[in-house]
């Protein structure tokens, strides 16, 4: 064992010195002491070197050169620059108590496994952060909502009745006309999805046309008058005119409930997780990115005089399959895949 550590520390040394001089300190300089007073002494009141057969000026010789070995040793524990000298690490390390130790397995090994403990730790958290941030986005990708089914508002003292107030707000805030809604894309939600490819489109259309016959079933040969009083905001960010809450709008809750199961039935990803509330946007912030920087939120205040404001009634008539992203139409509506239109009873 002798010979493998005589072997290995000037390698040791030479490869990493930091670690072998902590080794010294930590474990070497302090059992010199003990171990000069342990050395056995030779017949004769001599030292070990003398029992050996060593001359007086051999013995002289080896003091000078242990208090020098001290020297150097105590030199490089404070300034940890020079590497320790080879004969003093084998005069020491054969008496020391890890002598029968594996040292590769005291410098090596244990670095060795803390490093790749922490490339692999490394290695995983980055995987888990990519495949996390990779599930995420793909997550929002999926979901996100690029088709809706849209009743559109068509009734002329609807829409007179929405420019006038959209009028009135933009006289008094004039950035805020960036975030009204055009008279021709007046419309409400029905139901929202996310259709990712052209065959989904065509389930979707699909979807739509058997609706049909459920939405006449419910309807049971009557006319759904919707009644648009007053106004009211989400967050303050979106501005909408309120369905006036009877029969005909319990009606229209149930036929959006009835399509949504429809189109889910067919494999289509509709809906949303909050409670379906009818309504008609006119104004929100989000249509301009500009806008959002300089308004944070829409002052109420603006449209105080409408808060109670009769707007006129919309007859469903029809049902669009519209779409968020392609190109409206020049009359400023929605782009549209399919639609299924209603008998009126006038």
């Amino acid at each position: 064992m002798q010979r493998l550590l005589r072997r290995l520390l000037p390698a040791l040394f030479s490869a990493r010195p930091v670690a072998a001089r902590a080794l010294l300190a930590r474990r070497v300089l302090p059992a010199l002491p003990r171990l000069m007073a342990l050395r056995p002494a030779a017949a004769g009141g001599g030292d070990l070197s003398r029992a050996a057969g060593a001359t007086p000026e051999h013995d002289g010789l080896e003091n000078v050169q242990q208090k020098k070995i001290l020297k150097e040793n105590k030199k490089s524990t404070q300034q940890r620059k020079e590497p320790c000298p080879a004969d003093s690490v084998e005069s020491l390390m054969a008496e020391m108590p890890f002598v029968d130790t594996d040292i590769e397995d005291e410098f090596v090994m244990h670095a060795t496994s803390e490093i790749n403990l922490k490339k692999k730790r490394k290695r995983t958290t980055g995987r888990e952060i990519e495949e996390g941030s990779e599930r995420k986005k793909k997550k929002k990708k999926q979901y996100q909502p690029n088709y809706f089914i849209s009743l559109p508002i068509t009734n002329p003292q609807v829409t007179g009745s929405i420019q006038a107030v959209q009028d009135a707000i933009t006289q008094k805030d004039q950035r805020l006309s960036k975030a009204m809604v055009h008279s021709g894309s007046l419309h409400v939600t029905m139901l929202v999805m996310h259709l990712s490819s052209e065959e989904e489109i065509s389930i979707a259309v699909g979807a739509l046309s058997d609706s049909k016959d459920f939405v006449e079933d419910l309807l049971k040969g009557k006319t759904v008058d919707l009644s648009f009083q007053g106004i009211d905001h989400f967050k303050n960010e979106v501005g909408f005119v309120k369905l006036a809450e009877n029969d005909h709008t319990t009606i229209l809750m149930e036929i959006a409930e009835t399509m949504k199961k429809i189109f889910q039935e067919k494999g289509i990803l509709a809906g949303e997780e909050r409670a379906f509330k009818p309504h008609l946007t006119f104004m929100k912030l989000s249509k301009s990115t500009q806008l959002r920087k300089q308004v944070k939120k829409i002052d109420s205040s603006l449209y105080e005089d409408f808060k109670n404001h009769y707007f006129g009634d919309e007859i469903l008539h029809r049902l669009d399959l519209c779409s968020m992203l392609k190109k409206k139409q020049p009359n400023g509506y929605y782009f549209c895949e399919s639609s299924i239109v209603f008998e009126i009873e006038i």
